[in-house]
């Protein structure tokens, strides 16, 4: 780790007494509290967000020294740069000084960040305090520039994703994403090029909380056959398969994340109304039957959702990706961006695009049925009677497969909330757990 990168330990503040009472995956119950409580809220950005490894930009968005972009890790807004000698650095966009950001933009290149306040200065990496608007009266204060740099992140990538995370104690990236790596790649790596963001950042402001989206994506397709039914039949242009009669499918967590997915090779890929994507996915998966075997090149474009505990989740086929940043209890703004094979033809890349913006972007005919959705299972959870009433969660109870082949915590079918269950259980153990140390290991554990 380079000299410069100063993490000090996050101070933790007493774990919530009552989360056993309104979380209870063991019998697969929850209460609507934690769904708008200020205080459990407040808990998920000390434990969760300034813990977990966060998604915050893919390699593609930075070619070039200098290049940076600004985003958030919880409610934390950050810079994330490429350095001269092509690493990556994420730090706080605050000054030292009197916190102000250090820069406006949403991304940009730069040699360095200047605060509009008082002119403290700092170069490319953060690290460093370069100088200061009269900075004689500073240096008759013995005041030591070298100790005021701005804050660094750990940062480490996976296949062209950046993550970063502020805490020293967190286990390194490979850990946490575990053997959900191998899903991963059904995105990353069906193609020897990798991926690439393609167009810009979609963002959109929905008045929920967080976990009821990232929830949505860890592995709720229950939803699609009903919520987007019809939206679903405007697209394909006929009649929508039911999930429960497909041939084979699964759902797979781990620590948290989640992926539910079926084997059929496009049927996310098919519902963005674009036929060529189609016939492209078809004439590479041999290739990627190659490159990852036959199982994975059947999940290529297959109906599926994935999340990467806490708030990083994607679509496979129809190829959005999304971070759901929390704005506190009862909103999130959320940044949505498009992936695809760096190799794909420009056509190929073009189509995806439009039919992202044709099914999940904020006029998308998907996207507005799940975000009024969404509003209301976070507004009717304020209720005073409400925001204790038992919310089911035990759909798939004792289907785990534990001979299975394929890695992480294995179960039958997509129809199930298993993977809803582990995402609780870990965002439980997360609050109720001073350190990364105490954090339960459940895998094995959970039904």
């Amino acid at each position: 780790m380079n000299e410069i990168i100063k993490l000090r330990p996050i101070e933790t503040s007493e774990p919530l007494k009552n989360l056993d009472r309104i979380c209870d995956m063991e019998s697969g119950r929850m209460s609507g509290k934690i769904f708008w409580d200020k205080d459990i809220y407040e808990q998920e950005l000390e434990k969760v967000f300034a813990r977990c490894w966060l998604f915050v930009a893919h390699e593609s968005q930075l070619p070039k020294a200098g290049d940076y972009l600004t985003t958030t890790m919880g409610e934390d807004e950050v810079l994330v740069v490429r350095q001269k000698d092509a690493s990556i650095r994420v730090m706080l966009n605050a000054c030292p000084h009197r916190g102000n950001k250090v820069c406006f933009a949403e991304a940009g290149n730069a040699r360095g960040f200047i605060c509009n306040y008082h002119g403290w200065s700092f170069g490319a990496d953060g690290g460093r305090l370069m100088g200061m608007h009269e900075s004689k009266c500073y240096e008759e204060s013995g005041f030591d520039k070298s100790q005021h740099g701005l804050r660094q992140a750990r940062v480490a990538s996976y296949k062209g994703l950046v993550f970063a995370t502020f805490a020293e104690d967190a286990p390194t990236l490979e850990e946490y994403l575990g053997p959900m790596t191998w899903y991963l790649d059904v995105m990353l790596d069906m193609d020897e090029g990798g991926s690439e963001f393609f167009g810009g950042c979609i963002r959109s402001t929905i008045e929920c909380n967080w976990k009821i989206a990232a929830e949505n994506f860890v592995g709720d397709i229950l939803h699609g056959g009903w919520t987007h039914d019809s939206a679903a039949k405007a697209m394909l242009g006929g009649p929508v398969t039911n999930v429960g009669e497909l041939p084979e499918s699964y759902s797979v967590n781990w620590n948290g994340h989640g992926y539910e997915f079926a084997t059929d090779v496009v049927g996310n890929a098919a519902t963005l109304g674009e036929r060529e994507i189609n016939k492209y996915l078809h004439t590479l998966r041999p290739k990627v039957a190659e490159r990852l075997g036959e199982f994975r090149s059947k999940l290529i474009g297959a109906i599926s959702s994935f999340t990467v505990f806490p708030n990083f989740s994607f679509l496979p086929g129809q190829n959005t990706v999304r971070v759901w940043q929390p704005r506190g209890p009862d909103k999130i703004d959320l940044y949505t961006w498009v992936i695809v094979n760096k190799n794909a033809p420009q056509e190929i890349k073009g189509k995806w695009r439009r039919g992202a913006m044709m099914t999940f972007s904020p006029t998308g005919v998907f996207e507005m049925d799940d975000g009024e959705n969404w509003e209301y299972c976070t507004k009717t959870s304020r209720g005073m009677v409400t925001r204790y009433q038992d919310l089911y969660v035990g759909l798939g109870m004792h289907t785990r497969i534990d001979d299975s082949e394929l890695p992480g915590n294995v179960f039958r079918g997509q129809l199930n909330e298993c993977n809803a269950r582990a995402f609780y259980q870990r965002w439980k153990d997360l609050l109720q757990s001073p350190t990364w140390a105490d954090v339960p290991d459940r895998n094995g554990k959970m039904r």
